[in-house]
């Protein structure tokens, strides 16, 4: 069994917080020890995302090499009809993580693994609800304005990859559940096993029997199955504690776990969609083709980064729950301090490598030389979008351990939806920038959003945290407590 590193003993939750920081020495100590701590997470979730989007970005690449056509309708398909169904069950299953994590830090391990499935009773219903988004995915795209050329492939192809939605009910919070208990080992291995089978069945229904795109979708749905099936098995096997087998106790207070599913959903759904509705954008400008394409290989490096710094952002959510669970808000604090810190340093090294190669790094995607041209143009944007994203990943993070993920839903909104893709529009289409006056509305949006969220964050009282913290674990766990009673 994979040894959790972070120990969660009952008598952890009197252990002793971080003394105040007086110095400047105290402070490096204190930075250095929170560093080690959330490496040690964060090091294998930042593999482990990486990994997982690899998945889909290997798919673009096979893809990209059989035509422009090909690439922008899978790119369409990956980033605008998946990004719909995929925002909402990502949020669904981070009221879990804050659930888990939370609970976790307290002790009460026995409450993990009836949080999971009845998230997973949640998010498959949602999955049922969400199908039509993938059955009427062309009707969809040429009513936000896609040219039929792109948006008819696309729609074939979401046909093709609904399996791959369902997947998502099982894996995403097994996910979260592994992850509030830091045993992010098994998931990297299996994301990493992953990423070699979709390469290997892409090569082979690619390239070998010429299936084209419908076999990068059935590639797909194989490995993302394999995955959830593969979490699951490691959960029942190696976490007897946490796992107890199912249990009818999952069925009951459905709608509740709902409700909190669905408030936390919105800050992502409004996060995803935002780059989501700035694709399609990019669909209206003239030259689809190219603009969409361009748009797609940008965002699939800003992506490479957001997964990087979602182990981070994992890392810090993580610690932040697990510490207030435990009664200890300086440690949480203090998390919070050194994990920005690290984000940003990572956000400038991405920043100065995208400045010094934005007129190569899109031949790993295509040999179009036009495409090329369209991509070199949108590189210095891309590059300072790099930076802003890396706090935004992190101050997410701690919005997830924090469980304010309603607060956060409301600055995305005002942000993204009031000031960013207002802009983007104005910009992209009244000012004639097309694609990069649509980038810098967007990177407006996500500065504005950070301004916000560091202020939130600066704000927070984290003694009062703990005590929301210790309200919400004896709200849940009362709601098992009575239940269990009434089973019996």
């Amino acid at each position: 069994m994979e040894t959790p590193l972070l120990t969660i003993k009952a008598e952890a939750a009197a252990a002793a917080d971080y003394a105040p920081v007086r110095s400047f020495g105290e402070a490096m100590k204190v930075s250095w020890k929170e560093a080690v701590k959330l490496w040690r997470v964060a090091t294998l979730v930042a593999c482990t995302s990486l990994f997982q989007y690899l998945v889909q970005s290997i798919t673009t690449v096979f893809v990209g090499h059989l035509g422009d056509v090909e690439l922008s309708a899978v790119s369409l398909s990956l980033s605008v009809i998946c990004n719909i169904p995929f925002g909402f069950l990502l949020g669904m299953a981070t009221a879990l993580g804050t659930l888990c994590g939370q609970a976790y830090g307290a002790g009460q391990v026995g409450q993990l693994g009836i949080y999971m499935q009845r998230s997973w009773i949640v998010l498959f219903i949602a999955c049922i609800i969400l199908s039509p988004v993938f059955i009427f995915a062309a009707p969809i795209l040429k009513f936000l304005g896609q040219e039929h050329g792109i948006a008819d492939p696309a729609g074939v192809y979401s046909l093709k990859i609904i399996p791959q939605m369902f997947s998502y009910a099982i894996n995403l919070p097994t996910q979260r559940f592994l992850q509030a208990q830091s045993k992010v080992l098994v998931i990297t291995l299996i994301a990493f096993a992953a990423l070699i089978i979709q390469t290997g069945l892409l090569h082979l229904f690619i390239n070998v029997f010429g299936l084209g795109t419908t076999g990068a979708a059935v590639a797909y749905d194989i490995t993302n199955w394999g995955v959830a099936i593969g979490q699951v098995g490691y959960v029942m096997v190696c976490c007897k504690e946490e796992w107890t087998g199912f249990s009818l106790l999952a069925f009951r207070e459905i709608w509740d776990f709902a409700k909190l599913s669905l408030a936390s959903c919105m800050m992502v759904c409004l996060d995803l969609w935002y780059s989501m509705s700035i694709s399609i954008l990019a669909g209206l400008l003239p030259n689809a083709v190219i603009s969409v394409g361009s748009f797609s290989i940008c965002m699939n490096f800003q992506n490479w980064e957001i997964m990087l710094l979602l182990g981070i952002s994992a890392a810090v959510s993580t610690r932040v729950s697990n510490e207030l669970g435990k009664g200890r808000p300086r440690a949480a604090k203090y998390s919070v301090c050194v994990a920005v810190l690290l984000a940003l340093v990572i956000g400038s090294l991405a920043m100065v490598a995208i400045f010094v190669s934005g007129d190569y790094f899109a031949m790993i995607f295509t040999s179009s030389g036009d495409m090329q041209l369209a991509v070199s143009r949108l590189a210095y944007l891309l590059g300072v979008t790099m930076l802003l994203t890396s706090a935004t990943q992190v101050l997410t993070g701690v919005a997830i351990g924090g469980g304010w993920q309603v607060m956060v839903a409301y600055i995305n909104f005002g942000s993204y939806y009031l000031v960013g893709l207002p802009l983007a529009i104005f910009l992209g289409f009244k000012a004639d920038l097309g694609a990069v006056g649509l980038w810098g509305g967007m990177m407006s949006g996500n500065a504005l959003q950070i301004f916000f969220l560091l202020i939130l964050t600066c704000r927070t009282n984290w003694d009062r945290e703990v005590e929301q913290t210790t309200k919400r674990i004896k709200k849940w766990r009362s709601k098992e407590t009575i239940t269990d009673e009434i089973c019996s």
